[in-house]
């Protein structure tokens, strides 16, 4: 073999082993609930959703621009990490000056009440997206995802999969707190 053709045959896999490992390391050190999503910074997208049942009031945009911050979780009663995240959900819904609000993400209706009976209920309305249309409206990758929205109406933050407690601390809290405070209204 020729030099030139030697020093050719271990450059190209030394290369595109460096390539690999560069991209690797760059993919692993993301978040990621960190997805982008062409929402945050924007008004939130229209949509109208039934009522998941006659215990609650169903949701649509209009609720989300009532001059507070907004929560909205899409969650489903098939969703094990929904359930896991739950307790911190109802947290947000108690914070004073949140409203959290609800989409059961193409959930049977009784399954997904079921699952709050046995959690709690801490939605304020609950709309019912039983085709999906209103979690495409909202660029749902999947559930559990929650959108903070400000009192303005637009979209500040979203998180991709369940929140924890590390979430809450780093990311929720502070987002909330700021969200709450005169110049963030």
């Amino acid at each position: 073999m020729r030099p030139r053709a030697k020093a050719l045959a271990f450059a190209l896999p030394a290369a595109a082993f460096a390539a690999v490992a560069a991209l690797l390391a760059f993919g692993l050190g993301n978040d990621p609930a960190e997805i982008p999503s062409a929402l945050v910074g924007r008004p939130a997208p229209q949509f109208a959703l039934a009522a998941l049942d006659d215990r609650t009031r169903g949701l649509s945009t209009a609720d989300l621009r009532a001059g507070e911050v907004s929560a909205v979780n899409v969650f489903a009663s098939w969703c094990v990490p929904c359930r896991a995240e739950h307790p911190f959900v109802v947290e947000i819904g108690a914070t004073e000056g949140v409203s959290l609000y609800g989409v059961a993400y193409k959930d049977d209706p009784a399954d997904a009440r079921r699952f709050l009976d046995e959690l709690g209920d801490p939605y304020a309305r609950i709309g019912a997206d039983r085709d999906g249309r209103a979690g495409v409206e909202l660029g749902v990758y999947g559930v559990p995802e929650t959108f903070f929205i400000g009192p303005d109406g637009v979209v500040r933050y979203r998180h991709v999969g369940p929140i924890l407690a590390e979430h809450m601390e780093s990311r929720i809290r502070p987002l909330i707190a700021a969200l709450l405070a005169p110049e963030g209204r």
